[in-house]
């Protein structure tokens, strides 16, 4: 494939695409679909309302013609989205994609790891926000106990989907007095664990800046037990601050969107289950691609429209969060992805 590279207004390379494959989720986690409006009576799009994995995967193929490596599927869960295997698989064979990983809560995994393996997925994530039975299952208000996820990530790490990452998100009062039980853990596993700050995504959360845990709080109660250094960024545009235990224990990661924005790096793009390309994680509006697939549009016609709409980019919320932005009605985490 010829190599293309799009930049933004801030010149910013398209290299990075997630992908929520559904609106739905089996958990309600209360930092990101809380019960309370995401309940019995609450509606999902309908299954003729999804881009099917035909239309997924053109649409990657043209993204990846724009300069994106890296695919990572989403949701909501992702692995509620019927034979998921089949678009990975599709996924998996295009030309010049280097990387497609998938972020789950965990729930559904264990059984489905060789299955996704053997599909052509590469790594997973998971989410774990405590090792606590009554704290975690109050953030996932679902009831679900600590012990099945913990086995998921033994699973897909036996499995080869490595290196496995565990990401939680810590929220003043609820689960961050279980920062060094996560850190504990999860040294000397060969797991990653990325702490993240709680961020205001969307606008159903309820989010207070009191809330946040920054990342310096994160490292300092870190450090103080066990001393770490920091990592060189993997690649550019990655989101996590690296570092490593100076005793050989393995690597952490810290996600400081809210307390150290990295606007100025961020090459991702998002394209929700309905066909929407969001262009920021805390966008209010996006960009309707499944009204060009299903009208006919020929590949070259939206490979330009994506490369203005790249072209256009100037978004660094996270820069400029203030009391006025928080009030703006932004796109639900569930419909993009994290």
């Amino acid at each position: 494939m010829t190599e293309k590279t799009i930049l933004d207004t801030r010149q910013r390379p398209l290299r990075d695409l997630r992908i929520s494959v559904t609106d739905r989720c089996n958990f309600r986690c209360t930092y990101c679909m809380p019960k309370e409006i995401f309940g019995r009576d609450y509606v999902f799009l309908a299954r003729d309302e999804l881009l099917s994995f035909e239309e997924i995967t053109r649409l990657a193929r043209i993204f990846v013609g724009l300069g994106a490596r890296k695919i990572r599927l989403t949701g909501g869960e992702p692995l509620v989205r019927r034979d998921i295997e089949k678009l990975i698989e599709m996924l998996a064979a295009i030309d010049g994609l280097e990387d497609l990983a998938m972020t789950t809560n965990g729930s559904l995994l264990a059984p489905r790891v060789k299955a996704l393996k053997d599909a052509g997925l590469k790594r997973v994530t998971v989410s774990l926000d405590s090792l606590d039975d009554a704290t975690f299952m109050a953030m996932n208000d679902v009831g679900t106990p600590v012990a099945p996820i913990l086995a998921a990530i033994d699973a897909a790490a036996a499995a080869g989907l490595t290196p496995v990452k565990v990401d939680m998100v810590v929220k003043r009062g609820v689960n961050d007095q279980d920062i060094p039980s996560m850190a504990d853990h999860f040294r000397n596993t060969g797991h990653i664990l990325r702490f993240i700050e709680y961020m205001d995504v969307g606008t159903t959360n309820g989010w207070r800046l009191a809330d946040v845990v920054s990342a310096a709080e994160i490292f300092d109660q870190i450090n103080a037990r066990w001393p770490i250094e920091p990592v060189e960024p993997a690649y550019f545009g990655e989101v996590a601050e690296r570092y490593r235990y100076r005793d050989g224990g393995g690597e952490i990661g810290i996600i400081a969107s809210v307390s150290q924005p990295f606007c100025g790096a961020c090459t991702r793009a998002r394209l929700s289950a309905e066909g929407g390309l969001y262009t920021c994680l805390f966008a209010t509006q996006g960009h309707d691609l499944r009204a060009l697939l299903r009208n006919g549009a020929a590949d070259a016609e939206i490979s330009a429209r994506l490369e203005a709409i790249w072209g256009a980019r100037a978004d660094r919320y996270s820069e400029i969060r203030s009391e006025d932005t928080i009030e703006l009605k932004k796109v639900e985490m569930s419909y993009i992805g994290g």
